[in-house]
């Protein structure tokens, strides 16, 4: 469908497209639950750009500020090799920052097609992510997402990932966990 399509599509369709997208959300999401990352990357389009800008806290005349521009620092800024590598690390068990590994709940919530553009599907979502790790170490981390996910035959691919966090300030060892 088009974007045009879109706005003209029956409400059976926008549900059926509705339905599809948030079941790969959840599927992904399930994946990166149960620490099968090789199957996650599968999910991934090969010129994915997966970004998480800093936040900061700004006055309402700079809030345009807020958060880091691409090109700027970010806390992820990511192509499908540098993803890939995280992937491998992570197998191989030379990531020290998971040995022992974390234990994760992805949740995703209030997901919205926005647009669609031929096999691109523009996505919105919030998100809660639950790590804990060692006997002691917690971290939850909330946000928004900014999704597009490529319809590839019948089933999807994740072609961009941006997230914006709610935190200014993260009190978190580390930031090995896939959002």
């Amino acid at each position: 469908m088009s974007v045009m399509d879109m706005t003209r599509a029956s409400i059976a369709d926008r549900m059926a497209l509705q339905y599809e997208v948030e079941q790969f959300l959840f599927d992904e999401a399930a994946l990166l639950d149960e620490r099968r990352y090789e199957e996650w990357l599968q999910l991934l389009a090969e010129d994915i750009h997966y970004w998480m800008p800093i936040r900061r806290t700004m006055t309402q005349r700079n809030i345009d500020r807020e958060f880091t521009k691409p090109g700027d620092m970010a806390f992820f800024d990511e192509d499908y090799q540098l993803l890939g590598a995280r992937v491998r690390k992570l197998g191989a068990g030379s990531a020290w920052s998971e040995d022992p590994p974390s234990r994760s709940r992805h949740f995703v919530t209030n997901v919205r097609v926005a647009a669609i553009e031929g096999a691109d599907i523009s996505v919105s979502s919030c998100f809660c992510v639950y790590r804990t790790r060692l006997n002691t170490e917690i971290d939850h981390w909330t946000g928004r997402r900014e999704d597009i996910v490529r319809r590839n035959g019948t089933s999807f691919l994740l072609a961009r990932r941006h997230l914006f966090l709610d935190h200014t300030l993260l009190l978190s060892t580390n930031l090995s966990t896939i959002f």
